[in-house]
């Protein structure tokens, strides 16, 4: 079964895990139960990290959420980046319904890079709010991000 979250201008989409329907989250309704529209199984919360294709989604994620949205800023050529990608997918399934993760390829996306003066990566991004209320520069275990997020929030 395909455990992948995409995102849209309008939520996450993700596969039911009974029967494989593709299903939207809103980003609003994010934390609240939702149920498949083909089978009426309980949707998962997002709990991996959700990439971010274009900056609308990314503008629309941060802004309607109802959960704190923690974005990684990567890109593929970064050793660290590589390194810490596996501590963000544990620190997303940790956070499963609290908060949810969104990654940011800075080669794919340099527009929201430089409008965030990201000038290091790996770096890490708390928006809650429709605001960043912290960044943290740098490859971390999972736990050093947790304890970030809690300090942050």
């Amino acid at each position: 079964m395909n455990n992948a979250v995409e995102s849209d201008e309008q939520g996450v989409v993700l596969a039911c895990l009974e029967c494989g329907q593709r299903n939207r989250l809103k980003y609003e309704r994010l934390g609240q139960t939702g149920r498949c529209g083909k089978c009426h199984t309980e949707l998962r919360q997002p709990d991996v990290p959700v990439d971010m294709h274009n900056e609308k989604a990314f503008d629309a994620l941060v802004a309607k959420s109802a959960l704190p949205v923690l974005v990684d800023f990567w890109a593929p050529w970064c050793g660290p980046c590589k390194i810490v990608a596996p501590e963000v997918a544990k620190v997303a399934t940790e956070g499963a319904g609290r908060w949810i993760v969104g990654k940011i390829n800075t080669e794919e996306l340099h527009g929201l890079a430089q409008r965030f003066r990201v000038t290091a990566i790996p770096m890490m991004a708390l928006f809650k709010g429709g605001r960043e209320r912290a960044r943290q520069t740098g490859a971390m275990p999972a736990q050093a991000i947790l304890q970030f997020l809690q300090q942050a929030l």
